[in-house]
Parts: C-alpha cells; structure tokens; sequence
C-alpha cells in the first residue's frame, strides 16, 4: 500500500516541481511534440559495444535519443546522468563548456524522472562506459512526482500492483517479464500460423453463457433490452466455425470468470483455445507437446527451467496417465474398485475434508478428490486424461468406458495449464448432457451450463470428427518468467479496493 507519511513527504518535493515548471511554462510553448530521436539505448550500446574511442571519435557518429532521466550527478563544469527509453538505459556527458553556461545552468534544475531529449556523438569513457557526449538538450515533459528511491525500487508488492507504471520504469526485472510475455504470445501465434491454422475473433459478450462450466459476469445491453454474459469461453462459437468449413481456427482471447482472485486466477485472463477437424485428443496432446518443448527452447534455450525451486524438463515425451492412476497412485487407500463407489468416494472426501453436494455423482466427486489430492503433486509436464462425463459436457465418450471421456488437462508445476478433448460431435448426446447441466443448474451450480440451442442446431448439420484445446496464456508465462502469481503476469491486475 501506499505509505501516507511519505505521501506528506513528498508533498514539499511536488510543490518544488511545480514551481520549475511554472518557470519552463514562462520560458516558451511547454509540453511540444517536436522532438524525435534515431535510435534506441539498447540499439546503440549493441551497435558499438566493439569499439574503442578512438574509432567512435573517428567516425563522429551522431545521435538523438529521447526517454526518462533515471539518474544525475552533477560535478561542477560536466555532469553524468543516464537515459531511460523502451530499450534500456544509456549513460550521457553534460559538459558545460560544450552545451554552455546558460543551458548547463537549466539542465542542473532537471529533476529524476523528467523526460528530456538530447543530441550528441558516441565516446567511450575513461572507464570504457559506452556514452553520449551531449551537444544540444531540452527537456520533454516535467515529472511532478518524485520516482522512488532507486536502489530500493517498490518494495511494496501492493504498490507493484496498483501502481504498475512505477514498477516499469524502476524494475528491469518487471520489464523483462513483460517483454518476455509478449514474445509468448507472438510465438505461439507464428507457430499455430506455420502448422496451418487460421486466427479468428469470436464475440466478448454472449446471450447464454456456455464453453466451460463457470459463473459468469452478466452486463446489460440498453438498446437490445438484455443481458448479456462476458464469455467464460469462446469454445462453441469456434466449434461453429468448424461446422462452416474453417477446419483448423485459434484464438488467442480474452475471458472472464466470476471467480475468487488468487495467486492463478484472475477474474479476466488470456487464453488460447484452438481446434482442428479430424483430430482427436490423443494427436493433440502430442501437437501440445512439441508446442510446449519449442516455446521453453525459444524463451530459455533449453529444454530445461527452473520454476519457484523446481526443476522441469520439458524433454519429449512428457508423462500421461488416468485421472483414475493419478488418485491411485496419491490416495493408496482407495482400491481401484471402489473408485467408482458412490459411499465409498463420499466417505474418503468426508475425511479428507473435501466439500461436496448430494447431487454430485461418482465423477463429479472423483474429480475433487483428484484436484485436492493430485493436482500440487504433478511437477514435470504431466497429462491427465480420462475425465468423468459428468464434469466433461462438452467432450466425447470414450468408446472403452462410456462413464469417462475422452479428454486430458496438462499440468506443469502442480497447475492446469491446458485442457483438452475429443469434440462431441452427436447432437443428441450433446442436449442430452446440456439437459444435465441445466439440472444441476437447477439445484443450486451456479458453474453448470446453459441450455444452448443454436449451438444445438449447428450440431445437426453435422460437424467433423474433431479435437479442441484451451490453454492458459496467463499460467504458462508464469512459469516460463519464474513468477510466483499471476498478478505477476499482468500488467493491471484485479485487486481489492483500498481501505482506510
């Protein structure tokens, strides 16, 4: 959180930047949009790093930049300040008998934080700290509040949080993770792009909330005169898409959820949901695989990363077992026969003191105990597959059990990452367990689905053979970046508001 006394503190250093730019407003047109540059920090530090000054001396080479003042010191006739852009940071020489009196007198009264523009040629210091000799400056825009102190940063987690634009610009570790996340994504992007799929764009707000079992947020249309639901999921607008012939589509989209905040859920989160005709779960779990196994060697050029103290290989192929092997293997005091007992599972989540409802069948509670008993314990990349059909409405049955569906979730570091199925493709199945979910609607699941009939009737002009999977943008840079929540992830998370 904000801290209040230093908030009083800062007020004094406020006032004292007001009154510099008062002066700056005296002096000539404030706040211009004339100044442009012809490079970035990072580019001219690449660009030259095997030079020595007196080949940088010899070529003259001239620049502009333009950015944040990060740091200053000002030693009588020359200063040394560094220059903050989208790249990195550059060091500049401010010499007084270079720019002059009347300028060097101006830029002493620069404050950390302000934005300046400057003109110059590359040297190198005498400790060899490639630099900008400065010729002609002026400053951008006036900071009126102070940055925090430098080598202390935000140290309030709150404050990273709330306040998002701060941490950029006084963490490199925070920008890292962000450029890094935008790298993802447009990795992921190429790569669905070379395998043959289209990108698509399906609606944000819905008249029946339906793709995945969860509370919805509800939102009014005024000149419709009805609600609508932000999308929970885009899964059967895309399915539709199938049925009208775009055989292979993927959306990277936005979701939300009406759900708990925790250190993995964000009310609106990014997903990747995607799904390919002729396919079934099994070739999409080995697609998954390369896909994760390239995007870990792209970002850590190995196939190997540590995430929260644990070390994971994404070497291929990862593991996959039952969701029935998974509670066996975890819970050896459950026997295999009694893993579709109704008084038996009751009984077991009763003493694991696991919630549930009479209305939950077999699978519904062999699904809990799986997720309060399992879930943490699958470190490597892990596949579960075969899910009950009771918390599977929208997957295929499998043709070995018909009480189980064809269908996996990825798992990596104690985490769903992905979810993915056989489509059920039969319409009449498909109202048959959209009738179910309405039941359990009905006796109090506010995460069961709706009845949708249009997706219904798209069904019966017949959609293919086909597979689809959704995956966690959010969760998956969490642990390709090391980072502990997915606040950490998001630029402007959800959080509760402040109390005094």
């Amino acid at each position: 959180m904000i801290d209040k006394n230093q908030e009083k503190g800062d007020s004094h250093l406020i006032q004292m930047r007001k009154e510099k730019l008062a002066e700056l407003k005296e002096e000539k047109n404030f706040y211009k949009n004339s100044f442009r540059r012809t490079e970035l920090a990072r580019n001219l530090l690449a660009k030259f790093e095997s030079l020595e000054n007196d080949e940088l001396v010899t070529r003259n080479v001239e620049v502009s930049l333009a950015g944040r003042l990060m740091t200053k010191r000002v030693m009588g006739k020359a200063s040394f300040a560094h220059l903050q852009d989208m790249s990195g940071q550059i060091q500049m020489y401010v010499a007084r008998d270079i720019i002059g009196e009347a300028e060097y007198k101006k830029f002493k009264k620069w404050d950390l934080g302000d934005f300046v523009w400057i003109e110059g040629v590359m040297f190198r210091t005498q400790k060899g700290e490639l630099s900008v000799s400065v010729k002609n400056l002026s400053i951008v825009t006036k900071a009126l509040r102070p940055m925090p102190e430098k080598w202390h940063g935000l140290s309030d987690t709150e404050t990273k949080y709330r306040q998002r634009y701060l941490d950029l610009i006084m963490s490199d570790q925070t920008r890292a993770v962000f450029l890094n996340r935008s790298k993802i994504i447009q990795f992921i992007r190429n790569y669905f792009d070379k395998a043959g799929f289209l990108e698509v764009e399906t609606p944000m707000m819905h008249p029946i909330p339906g793709g995945a079992t969860a509370r919805p947020f509800i939102t009014r249309h005024n000149a419709l005169d009805m609600d609508f639901y932000l999308r929970i999921a885009p899964e059967l607008y895309l399915k539709k898409l199938v049925i009208g012939g775009f055989e292979k589509v993927f959306e990277i989209n936005r979701s939300f959820r009406n759900e708990g905040l925790s250190t993995k859920h964000n009310p609106e989160f990014t997903m990747l949901e995607f799904y390919e005709a002729y396919a079934d779960y099994k070739s999409l779990m080995n697609f998954t695989e390369r896909l994760m196994s390239a995007l870990v060697l792209y970002v850590a050029e190995s196939q190997a990363i540590s995430y929260q103290g644990h070390n994971l290989s994404f070497e291929l192929p990862f593991e996959k077992m039952s969701m029935i092997d998974a509670v066996k293997i975890h819970n050896p005091e459950l026997k295999e026969s009694n893993l579709r007992d109704l008084v038996v599972l009751k009984k077991f989540a009763s003493m694991k003191n696991i919630a549930i409802e009479e209305t939950f069948g077999f699978g519904k509670i062999l699904t809990e105990i799986f997720e309060k008993t399992c879930e943490t314990k699958l470190i490597q990349p892990t596949f579960i597959t075969d899910y009950p059909v009771e918390v599977s409405p929208l997957a295929r049955k499998s043709d070995d059990d018909l009480e189980f569906t064809d269908r996996f979730e990825f798992f990596v570091a104690g985490r769903e990452v992905a979810n993915g199925f056989s489509e059920l493709n039969d319409p009449a199945d498909q109202a048959q367990r959209f009738r179910s979910q309405l039941n359990a609607k009905t006796a109090g699941d506010k995460e069961a689905m709706a009845f949708d009939q249009d997706y219904i009737n798209a069904l019966e002009y017949g959609m293919p053979p086909t597979a689809g999977e959704g995956i966690g943008i959010d969760r998956l840079v969490m642990i390709l970046t090391n980072s502990p929540s997915i606040r950490d992830v998001l630029l402007f998370p959800h959080l509760r508001p402040v109390t005094d």
